[in-house]
């Protein structure tokens, strides 16, 4: 099964105001989704897991393999004029947004390129739709907004300036998320820091209702 639409990406102009960044509509082919969803791990808890720390199999296995490989990884050194190919990748997946999820950052110093990847079906509710903003401190300095709709790929390049969050949203929301990070140290470092987190998660109980 074929997952990414390339030439999209490929087409997609890189902006660059309020920094490096592109977003490329239906980037996973529609027919791929009602496998994907199939084969997505059940997560009930917020925060981010690991590729070991959940059963991935079947169509989301490929995903995952197709975003990892070389392909995808040289259409992203066109567009944002970089070599990758000594930063290795790192990979974690959401199912659950918590309350407290979407504060504004600007992702860690380790991380070269940040890639989001949305797998919800068409999405409704006002929050939970990444906002790409201007400034550190004001939710509304909004350059581009967009939601976690399936397919939906979010690209850019981490610096001092590249704050981004979301308004509240508490409830399923899917997200595949991929670094090239500076060095396999840090990779190995952030995979342990996310394990632990997780079995913290998984000692504790869903909240019910």
């Amino acid at each position: 099964m074929r997952f990414l639409d390339l030439d999209a990406l490929r087409k997609t102009p890189l902006k660059r105001d309020p920094y490096d960044y592109l977003v490329v509509r239906d980037f996973v082919r529609p027919e791929a989704a009602a496998a994907i969803g199939a084969d997505y791990p059940a997560i009930d808890k917020p925060g981010s897991f690991t590729l070991d720390d959940v059963k991935v199999q079947g169509a989301l296995k490929g995903l995952i393999e197709a975003l990892d490989g070389a392909a995808f990884r040289k259409a992203v050194e066109e567009k944002f004029d970089l070599d990758l190919t000594a930063c290795p990748t790192m990979f974690t997946v959401r199912g659950i947004c918590g309350e407290n999820d979407g504060q504004i950052h600007t992702d860690s110093k380790t991380k070269v390129i940040t890639v989001l990847l949305y797998l919800n079906e068409a999405w409704a509710p006002d929050g939970g739709r990444l906002r790409l903003l201007r400034n550190g401190e004001d939710l509304e300095a909004v350059a581009e907004e967009l939601p976690p709709d399936f397919g939906t790929l979010l690209i850019f390049r981490r610096s001092e300036n590249s704050w981004h969050g979301h308004k509240p949203f508490a409830g399923p929301r899917r997200v595949v998320q991929m670094n090239w990070v500076t060095s396999g140290r840090v990779a190995a470092w952030q995979q342990f820091r996310h394990r632990v987190s997780a079995a913290v998660k998984r000692m504790t109980p869903a909240k019910v209702g």
